[in-house]
């Protein structure tokens, strides 16, 4: 399948009422493993790929970030969308630059966030923000049909400010983002109000104590994503299991050792 056609693939994908879910990867083997489950699409981690390189999140690169993303893409044939953080820039050129090279890389589409990564100022004033939404939609939309996501991130940053947060995303949308996304929302009648109010397809991040799929598809969300939850369970199954093995001397981990190997069994060559 051609780059442009898994953009619209991607696209399409996007069913207010009956949400697609954006299983988010962190590697080859998770890839894969998602895609034989029979996921329709895939999505890259930030915190899960630096997790991989034994750092925090917001400590990758750009050309890391952009070399991990063409190793998922190759790896299934399901559409990739990458967590491309703030979009590794300030400026409109460097941003612009920037989603110019993520397209090349045969992704189906990317996020841009809000989020400046200063701890005084953590959310770029809306006149910047739009801008550089923009900027990206304009680099990254380039022919290839690059489903782009522009991420409000003041929930996730202590602006629990929903009107904002909507102001925000129906601007983001007017300049041509293909979906909006505010990580942090567990209100139903929150999340149900942004649907109602932004033209774009809206992306939920599911989370503890949110509402279920069900409860999201009726309020007419159009995408779901664990963002890096799926690592997390990894880890702490990882962390489990020796902790057992270290401090108990015994070995009922195998258990889910040998449900993981089911997994693999299909997805891997």
């Amino acid at each position: 399948m051609t780059t442009p056609d898994r953009a619209k693939r991607f696209l399409v994908l996007h069913r207010k009422g009956a949400p697609l879910l954006l299983a988010n990867a962190w590697d080859i083997g998770t890839a894969r493993v998602l895609a034989a489950m029979g996921f329709e699409a895939l999505a890259t981690t930030s915190a899960g790929h630096a997790g991989t390189l034994g750092r925090k999140d917001r400590n990758v690169s750009l050309d890391e970030s952009l070399s991990h993303a063409a190793a998922l893409v190759a790896a299934t044939e399901l559409p990739l969308s990458a967590d491309l953080e703030n979009g590794f820039a300030d400026s409109l050129e460097g941003v612009a630059d920037n989603y110019r090279l993520a397209r090349e890389t045969g992704l189906a589409g990317g996020s841009i966030e809000d989020f400046s990564g200063d701890a005084e100022a953590p959310i770029y004033p809306l006149e910047l923000a739009l801008a550089r939404v923009e900027a990206a939609v304009e680099a990254a939309h380039g022919g290839s049909g690059f489903v782009l996501t522009a991420r409000c991130e003041n929930h996730l940053h202590g602006r629990r400010d929903i009107a904002d947060t909507i102001a925000r995303l129906q601007a983001y949308a007017a300049a041509g983002a293909d979906v909006v996304y505010a990580p942090g929302l567990t209100s139903i009648d929150e999340i149900g109000t942004l649907v109602r109010s932004v033209d774009a397809p809206v992306n939920v991040l599911s989370l503890p104590g949110g509402p279920t799929i069900p409860e999201l598809a009726e309020a007419g969300v159009a995408r779901v994503s664990v963002g890096s939850a799926f690592y997390n369970v990894a880890i702490a199954a990882l962390a489990g299991a020796a902790r057992e093995w270290k401090e108990d001397g015994t070995h009922e981990f195998w258990a889910q050792a040998i449900q993981g190997a089911a997994a693999t069994a299909p997805a891997f060559e």
